[in-house]
């Protein structure tokens, strides 16, 4: 059997018992720029999925370094501070959004709104995967730091407006192939989009279930969209 980690919760008590393979799974990013010697991005991934589950406050550095297995200093070395960290994990975790839109986005075999159901369906897969404990990170942080760091508030604002940008773009090609009516405008479908799937994922985080997900989807595109 693996070894065990109890991590502290916020009240000092002891918190959940977890094992290696659950380490494993959860955190394989993370372990695997460690086995490539990446120690940086090691501290970066595991904070990554840390705070994406738990939030940017209530997440430890010393918690971060027992996952990762390394010293203390290795964190100051490179981070000035968490503020500095918590804005690289912010980066690190747009650049694998990024990655993950432009994947489903720009599918030359799927239409405009296919590729918008399948990043729903990938998000319910998500979501899913790690038992509707983790959300959206810019979300996350959105709700937890927008009224205490203007820094952050305006760097996630930045990102959300990326993304709406990145959406627009998708049904803008929608409109020019007919999938939506032209009396649709692309920016403000997007704006709506993004209000209501960041409140799906977080009622789905509440609920533990899909359902919020496939409630906002369907009457997004039953009834939104319906031309």
């Amino acid at each position: 059997m693996g070894t065990l980690h109890a991590f502290a919760a916020p009240d000092g008590t002891r918190a959940d018992v977890v094992s290696d393979a659950e380490i494993q799974f959860k955190h394989a990013r993370s372990l695997a720029a460690k086995q490539r010697g990446d120690t940086r991005s090691a501290i970066i991934w595991c904070g990554t999925e840390l705070l994406t589950e738990r939030g940017f406050q209530i997440t430890g550095i010393d918690e971060i370094l027992s996952i990762v297995g390394v010293p203390k200093g290795s964190f100051y070395y490179y981070f000035k501070s968490k503020r500095e960290f918590g804005v690289a994990v912010v980066d690190n975790y747009v650049q694998f959004y990024a990655q993950k839109m432009a994947l489903l986005f720009d599918n030359p075999q799927r239409t405009p709104l296919q590729r918008l159901q399948d990043f729903v369906d990938d998000g319910k897969l998500g979501m899913a995967k790690y038992d509707f404990k983790r959300g959206c990170l810019i979300g996350n942080m959105g709700q937890e730091l927008a009224a205490l760091n203007n820094e952050f508030r305006e760097r996630l604002e930045q990102v959300m407006l990326t993304w709406e940008a990145r959406v627009t773009a998708l049904f803008q090609l929608a409109l020019e192939r007919g999938e939506i009516a032209p009396t649709h405008d692309p920016k403000s479908l997007s704006q709506f989009f993004w209000i209501g799937w960041e409140g799906a994922i977080l009622r789905s985080k509440l609920t533990r279930s899909v359902a919020p997900l496939d409630h906002f989807a369907q009457i997004f595109f039953s009834k939104v969209l319906a031309r």
